[in-house]
């Protein structure tokens, strides 16, 4: 992963660059892929380029990272459900608005709706 600065008059860029060709002589199976960030972040860094390559996983996944993609998965439609849910909206944004000048405080309505969901999830389900 790197950080981009296009040229002038550029300000993102969004998708394959270059795509793998298997025909040809001149076949490579690397792709040249520049995406730009639009989710909610505090940093300015949006732009990134990523060079890819097609690979096959030489071992299955591990207990420790199955629970991590369930976690995950978990989490993030918990955040979903949070942020429709009418009943609990004022009760967050007066949380948020307390933490977020605190040390170690969210920045984003979002980041503290992952940590709050998080922590909910890491006290009803243990690490294996």
């Amino acid at each position: 992963m790197a950080n981009v600065e296009w040229s002038n008059g550029i300000d993102s860029v969004s998708g394959a660059l270059s795509k793998p060709s298997k025909k040809g002589q001149h076949s490579c199976i690397k792709m040249l892929l520049g995406t730009h960030r639009t989710a909610a972040t505090s940093s300015n860094q949006c732009n990134r380029l990523y060079l890819r390559k097609k690979i096959k996983r030489s071992t299955p996944p591990t207990v420790n990272e199955l629970f991590i993609r369930q976690r995950f998965a978990a989490v993030r439609a918990a955040v979903k459900a949070r942020q429709e849910d009418m009943t609990k909206i004022d009760t967050d944004i007066a949380a948020f608005n307390a933490q977020k000048d605190t040390a170690g405080g969210c920045t984003t309505m979002k980041a503290y709706l992952w940590k709050v969901c998080m922590t909910d999830y890491d006290e009803q389900h243990p690490r294996p």
